[in-house]
């Protein structure tokens, strides 16, 4: 009985516990933000952050970041004080069970001793204005961004989703950015405070939609140099900030499942798939046997009944498959934790999981010509089928105590990606009808890390920070393998027998590592009374690649008996390489062609240095002046094909000033203009004089140990305008002058069998254009429902024009540069309902894909329309949210074309096609979750 009503005791106590517990967390909330200088948008250390009339109070961290924790639920007036700054008291600052309220805060200079002692009184709604208009306004160069907050209420699940929103830019293939009409080679991207390595190794280009868009603490595209910024870029850099120390404890999962109109529930052709295809881990049953020979010099001497015995050793792996293509998947799940000490100091981890999977058929449709381009020479009808997985992770751990920062940043990313290509057609060369199988498996990982420190000290608020980065990235493409068929006999019959020599296999390996340091260091001082600051600052960065391939194709040995080898030769794919048709009389062997250009090593060193001034005059001027000087290092270790060892080096140093000055015509307006020097670099693989050949395209690519660094000169100016919080209106003029520029130029040598691509320096290039933004509230339409609808557009029009030193060539514009741009869009987002509608349209004007000859025309992309659709709803009290996406929904083609009359627009009637795909429309339908974790 005592022990009963112990037991009972001990429930009673628990519960009542439990239910006290429930109560306290139910009523507790907290605020915080971020306090900022007003003039300069730069963040501030040591504020006083408290409850006004109380003791309860903080002071922001070495980020200029405050959190009062632990409040009941209520509305406070927040009271924010600074040395040299005017008193700020915040009003009606409500917290809510649960919920972090942001509150920004933006703080004057104290221009007298008198204005010390003023204290300036607002209400939340206003300050949170005022501080999301400043953020804006205060860039020190002409940029663009979004903030976590703005993330934070869109429905979208990574950066390539959040890019889309932000002013100059466009998303191609779901993932890499386009700025000002310009791709790849001159856009940059940093993660952080760290230079990221390209995701793809045969251009400079990252795939941003592997950062999930909830880990965004800011997001910053600048389109002008500064001394403090890298130098290599023309469109932009793009700079993504990923949170470090969480506002609170989260955590939250994404789940979506898609449907493509040509593709999903549809039959899906393969070869057989590897046991780890779905994880995006290869099982390494398409490598190369281990007991097979190392190299083609250990191969070649032997003779044929040897390599008949060792190319046994490789399976017959042409058997096609019919698979069903599955919906595609995307899942991440979120952690954030935050522990806080006793001592003032805090420890923040953010972890993300993620996991993608799409299965997409295209079919394509692909011609080259003859006879002057009147006559087709192959007319291909392909479809492709192609497969991608990719697993990322990324981890996040940072200590902050008083005035010091310390964070370890680390970024993961594998990918598998398999394309198989089924293709009829008729080709002039073997003047038959063809049958051919292509199966190109890609493996990719990147790894980055990163370990970075912010500190301020001394009387002077000096700063230094600094960071160190590694990045391992791994590219191995095992066993990308084609098999060939031709028609014998007429255009009826059915007999196809193989053509040896054209069905190959390919194995290649790439590694580079890239190690990084730099350091920064910032002096405050008064310059004419007004603050200013001084910034120095190193960098260095080394670059290494190793790569190497093998290359086989299959050799063909007579039996005597002329129908047993037509018996032989017409065996189907899945049968016709097995271990009993591999014989030295009578069979197959593998012939290696590999040559001792098809491996190479490579090296790059960067060190920079900067000097940068930061000056106000007056209460309306900002000069923001300096330069950097970037030394530059490219080395390329290879033998020639009489086996001759060869090494390339060469060295580069460029002094980059730059000037960025900014005049304030009143609080909601800015003239901005900025001249600067920058370069753009050759990526290694365009160094590298390995020849690829491409089956699918036809085509084969060769790099160029000589080609040099471009340069450019750039010239902008910008009326920028901002109404309200949320809204802006911007006109830019702009203007680029490209020495040295890199471009894909086709070789006049080459056929439509072997289109020869090679990279190459041209003298001088021009572009110039105006850049047209705005984004604004409809509310002054009147009516419930415009106040929550945003419309949003930016143009860019853009004349580029290249020198040409050849005779009989017209003017053309930069390889790549796209006359205009454009990016429209419509948002309905209502608080209350939790409903959001965005309709987004883009089209990118046609641009030179290929540069051409005298003997060969420019083969240009033709432009297309791309609308896309999203509607979200919020659920249960807001934790959950289901949004349904439709993309591309005109499903319009992707053309290439051979351009015949030099004009910058698609003439079916008079230019050629040469490629044109369709992708189909998606529709994605997500469900995401947040768990409550908060204290």
């Amino acid at each position: 009985m005592k022990s009963q009503l112990t037991l009972r005791k001990a429930l009673f106590t628990l519960l009542f516990i439990m239910l006290g517990a429930t109560v306290f967390a139910q009523g507790i909330g907290k605020i915080a933000g971020t306090v900022s200088d007003a003039k300069t948008g730069e963040t501030l250390i040591g504020v006083s952050v408290k409850i006004s009339g109380t003791t309860k109070g903080v002071g922001t961290d070495v980020d200029g970041k405050y959190i009062l924790s632990g409040l009941a639920t209520g509305k406070y007036t927040i009271e924010v004080s600074y040395v040299s700054y005017a008193t700020k008291k915040i009003t009606d600052v409500d917290v809510k069970t649960g919920v972090v309220t942001t509150l920004n805060v933006t703080l004057d200079e104290s221009s007298s001793q008198t204005l010390n002692q003023v204290v300036i009184t607002g209400s939340y709604k206003q300050e949170s204005v005022n501080s999301l208009l400043l953020q804006q306004k205060n860039s020190p160069r002409i940029s663009s961004g979004i903030s976590a907050e703005v993330i934070k209420r869109s429905p979208d699940r990574n950066t390539s989703e959040v890019l889309k929103r932000v002013s100059g830019a466009s998303i191609q293939n779901n993932k890499f950015v386009v700025i000002r009409g310009l791709a790849d080679r001159y856009n940059s991207s940093m993660l952080n405070n760290s230079l990221l390595p390209s995701t793809e190794p045969d251009k400079k280009a990252f795939s941003f939609d592997i950062i999930p868009a909830n880990l965004i603490d800011n997001l910053i595209i600048h389109k002008t140099a500064s001394p403090d910024l890298p130098g290599d870029f023309a469109g932009g850099i793009v700079q993504v900030i990923t949170k470090d120390v969480p506002d609170q404890d989260f955590l939250n999962f994404t789940t979506s499942f898609g449907y493509n109109t040509q593709s999903t529930f549809k039959d899906f052709l393969g070869n057989d798939r590897g046991k780890y295809d779905y994880f995006s881990f290869a099982d390494g049953s398409r490598d190369l046997p281990s007991t097979f020979p190392k190299s083609f010099q250990d191969y070649n001497p032997l003779n044929v009944s040897q390599k008949a015995q060792l190319s046994k050793q490789l399976s017959n792996p042409y058997a096609e498959q019919v698979y069903t293509a599955l919906p595609s998947q995307n899942h991440q799940i979120n952690y954030g934790k935050r522990t806080d000490f006793k001592d003032g100091s805090s420890l923040g981890s953010v972890v993300s999981l993620s996991y993608r999977n799409s299965q997409n058929i295209s079919p394509v449709q692909r011609n080259d010509y003859q006879n002057d381009f009147r006559d087709i020479y192959y007319d291909y009808n392909d479809s492709q089928y192609a497969f991608n997985t990719s697993v990322g992770v990324l981890a996040n751990i940072t200590y902050k105590k008083g005035k010091s920062k310390y964070s370890f940043k680390n970024l993961f990313n594998s990918v598998l990606d398999e394309v198989y290509t089924d293709r009829t057609g008729f080709n002039t060369n073997i003047d038959a009808n063809l049958r051919f199988n292509n199966s190109d498996l890609t493996k990719k990982t990147i790894y980055n890390t990163q370990l970075e420190g912010d500190h301020q000290f001394g009387k002077a608020d000096q700063k230094i920070n600094w960071n160190l980065s590694y990045s391992l990235i791994n590219r191995d493409q095992p066993d990308l393998r084609s098999i060939y068929y031709r028609q014998i006999g007429d255009s009826d019959s059915e007999v196809y027998n193989v053509v040896d020599r054209n069905s190959r296999r390919f194995f290649s390996s790439l590694k580079e590592n890239n190690f990084s340091g730099q350091v920064n260091y910032t002096l405050p001082f008064n310059f004419f009374s007004k603050k200013s600051t001084f910034k120095t600052g190193l960098l260095s960065m080394y670059k290494s690649r190793d790569f190497s391939a093998r290359i086989f194709n299959y050799l063909f040995n007579s039996s005597g008996s002329a129908s047993m080898d037509n018996y032989l030769l017409s065996l189907p794919k899945e049968s016709i390489f097995a271990q009993e048709n591999i014989n030295s009389n009578g069979g197959f062997i593998l012939s290696d062609f590999t040559s001792n250009t098809d491996s190479y090593q490579a090296q790059t060193l960067l060190n920079a240095g900067y000097l940068m001034v930061d000056n106000k005059f007056g209460a309306k001027s900002r000069l923001v002046w300096g330069a950097r000087i970037e030394n530059y290092y490219q080395n390329i270790d290879y033998l020639d094909l009489s086996g001759t060892y060869r090494s390339f080096d060469q060295t580069f140093t460029d002094i980059l000033p730059s000037v960025n000055y900014t005049y304030s015509l009143t609080d909601k307006t800015n003239l901005r203009a900025s001249v600067s020097r920058t370069v753009s670099r050759p990526e290694l693989r365009e160094l590298a004089p390995f020849a690829f050949y491409d089956f699918v395209a036809q085509t084969s690519t060769l790099g160029n140990p000589a080609l040099q660094r471009g340069t450019i000169n750039n010239a902008d100016l910008r009326y920028e305008i901002y109404p309200k919080a949320g809204e802006t209106l911007t006109f830019s003029v702009f203007y680029k002058d490209f020495n040295n520029a890199i471009e894909q130029a086709l070789d006049e040598g080459g056929t439509p069998e072997r289109r020869q691509i090679n990279f190459t320096n041209i003298g001088k290039a021009t572009s110039y254009g105006v850049e047209v933004d705005f984004r604004k509230k409809l509310d002054a339409l009147g009516g419930v429902f415009f106040r929550d609808l945003t419309a949003f557009a930016n143009a860019s029009y853009i004349k580029s024009d290249v020198e040409l030193n050849s005779l009989g060539l017209n003017s053309r514009p930069l390889q790549g540069q796209s006359p205009y741009l454009i990016n429209a869009g419509l948002q309905y987002s209502n608080e209350k309902s939790g409903v959001s509608v965005t309709a987004l349209y883009n089209r990118i004007g046609e641009r030179i894909a290929l540069v051409g000859n005298s003997l060969i025309p420019n083969i240009w992309e033709n432009s297309r329309n791309v609308i896309d659709f999203q509607v979200s709803k919020k659920l249960l009290k807001n934790r959950a949210e289901l949004k349904l996406n439709v993309g591309d929904v005109l499903n319009q083609n992707s053309i290439f074309y051979l351009n015949m009359d030099d004009k910058n627009s698609y003439n079916s009637n008079i230019d050629k096609q040469y490629i044109s795909t369709s992708f189909g429309t998606n529709f994605t339908l997500g469900f995401s979750y947040n768990f409550s974790l908060s204290k």
